[in-house]
């Protein structure tokens, strides 16, 4: 079904405002009341019962091949992830990974004679799963001249396995470096002159590359293109197609609860001001994560999201300085008696503020983690004191030097709160230690923040300039280096690479949290990737994010 047919589109919200205040005209939310409801015919018992029975067979199939080739083990292991069902084998592919670099390391001349696809397959399957494998195997495939050797043109996929395997570099790695522009160079030839569908899986990667990309997305991507392929295996195939369902249905009806939610606070008549994206807001936790015990987690994380996004609109758009400066002080407050300093709408937004974050404490007293509420709300105090201080800025037309804006600006990111909040759904794991964690801002939240802040403001600095805003990094770095703004967008990417360098080198054993902490992080650091790839798909959500949302909770997989 199209979205077009299937959603009805909300009515458009009133531009109307008065001297004091600036509007951004946001479009409605796209979704109307869609999601509102929720009916399937989908959970049926034989269905779950098939589940189950398909599971058991891929498991098998993983303990099956320990004495096959590893190029064999390679292509399984990468087929389970990619189409998205790695969640229910983590331990068998451990294991098995774990096989091969203990192999690795005892055999040093073992892949003397491997193709370039399955080394670089090798490298970027151990470097994921945080084996600190080195990069030294990629010289033999350079000539005398030390280039990169024209005849691996000749091979796409060995290609475009390299390709994916660079975006899993640290610093330092120079022939990682040179690998990519080598490979992003012949790939966009190849994809123009190679045939159908491996000229749009060329494209594909190269717009998109795999450990930037959301699990769930590229699972629906890979399972269509994999059922494409005549080796494909029919057990696997088949279980991803249900599992990617049976999945989306759970997704289907969290999002219907959290929907009524979000219409019971009836943000587009009492904050009409602000973006409408509650069903955005959702999609963004679903790429955090999206397997089914984190339901919680995503609940929690989506209203505290959607508060943060009425809270941006309130400081960047509709707030006057004035009605900002008792905002900052009753969230610093965190009491309802803070209300009465307040104008209506803002008691609106403080209330349901403060019903969101005593729905959490509910969640956490059952779950005997209180304390985990304390840093949600400390993050929120520490964006509110961002947002003023960019408010201040604005109100003095004060433009800020690179070294005073990015502290303040790597807070209103919001990627530090929504780093520690989304732990705070999470399971036993997380300890006081992991929050702890986060305030000291180590070098894997400040990375994520960077990646946030610079690709945001890259996209977005122009809209904002032209409606009234704070200056972006963007006319910071401008005016403080006297560069054109296309000299401090190239600069900013570079940050952008360095930063993921950061994060590939924070998840390389032994690391500072275990690794399903750390995915949540890595995670973020992909929404923004994808969802600002070719604009502010958030803001603009209607052009930008709506084939992607469809793709995850609307249109399920053809069984």
């Amino acid at each position: 079904m199209s979205v077009v047919s299937a959603v009805a589109l909300a009515p458009s919200q009133s531009s109307k405002t008065d001297n004091n205040r600036r509007s951004a005209l946001f479009h409605p939310n796209v979704w109307g009341d869609y999601f509102l409801s929720y009916a399937s015919n989908f959970e049926e018992t034989e269905y779950r019962i098939e589940h189950q029975k398909l599971k058991e067979e891929v498991r098998q199939m993983l303990l099956a091949v320990s004495d096959k080739p590893i190029i064999t083990k390679l292509d399984l292991i990468d087929s389970v992830q990619r189409s998205g069902v790695h969640y229910h084998f983590e331990r068998e592919i451990d294991e098995m990974l774990q096989q091969m670099k203990t192999i690795d390391s005892n055999c040093c001349d073992q892949d003397k004679h491997d193709s370039l696809y399955s080394i670089s397959l090798r490298f970027r399957l151990l470097r994921q799963h945080g084996y600190r494998i080195s990069c030294d195997m990629f010289e033999k495939f350079k000539d005398g001249q030390g280039n990169f050797k024209e005849s691996l043109t000749c091979d796409v996929r060995g290609m475009l396995s390299l390709y994916e395997a660079t975006h899993l570099r640290i610093h330092g790695e120079d022939i990682l470096e040179e690998a990519l522009a080598f490979t992003t160079t012949h790939l966009h030839s190849m994809a123009a002159t190679s045939p159908s569908p491996l000229s749009e899986q060329i494209s594909h990667a190269l717009r998109q590359p795999l450990h930037k990309n959301l699990p769930r997305l590229e699972a629906k991507r890979y399972v269509s293109s994999y059922q494409e392929d005549s080796l494909h295996n029919e057990v696997l195939l088949r279980f991803a197609k249900l599992d990617f369902n049976i999945l989306q249905q759970q997704h289907r009806k969290e999002l219907r609860d959290i929907t009524w939610w979000w219409k019971d606070l009836d943000v587009s008549s009492k904050l009409s001001f602000a973006r409408d994206r509650i069903t955005e807001c959702y999609f963004w936790v679903l790429g955090v994560y999206f397997e089914p015990e984190y339901f919680l987690g995503r609940k929690i994380l989506t209203k505290v999201m959607a508060m943060t996004s009425i809270l941006d609109d309130i400081y960047d758009v509709h707030g006057t300085i004035e009605e900002l400066e008792l905002l900052t002080e009753a969230i610093e407050i965190w009491d309802i008696s803070a209300t009465k300093h307040l104008p209506k709408y803002l008691k609106v937004f403080y209330e349901a503020l403060l019903d969101v974050f005593n729905e959490i404490k509910e969640n956490m007293l059952d779950e005997g983690k209180l304390y985990r509420i304390d840093y949600a709300k400390e993050g929120v105090k520490n964006l509110a004191r961002a947002y003023w201080i960019e408010a201040k800025w604005f109100h003095h037309k004060y433009v800020p030097t690179m070294e005073e804006y990015m502290p303040v600006g790597l807070g209103t990111s919001t990627y530090s709160l929504l780093s520690t909040t989304s732990f705070v759904g999470m399971g036993d794991n997380v300890t006081k230690d992991v929050f702890d964690w986060i305030l000291s801002y180590p070098k894997m939240i400040t990375a994520a923040s960077v990646i946030c802040r610079l690709t945001d403001d890259i996209v977005s600095h122009e809209f904002e300039q032209k409606r009234g805003h704070v200056a972006s990094s963007v006319e910071c770095y401008m005016k403080q280096h006297d560069t054109t703004r296309q000299q401090a967008v190239d600069e900013f990417y570079r940050q952008v690479s360095e930063a993921w360098k950061d994060i590939n080198e924070e998840c390389l054993n032994p690391t500072s949290l275990p690794m399903p902490l750390l995915m949540r992080i890595i995670n973020l650091a992909r929404v923004i990737d994808v969802a600002y790839k070719d604009g502010d798909g958030y803001t603009f959500s209607e052009v930008l994010l709506k084939d992607s949302v469809t793709s995850l909770l609307i249109d399920p997989m053809p069984l």
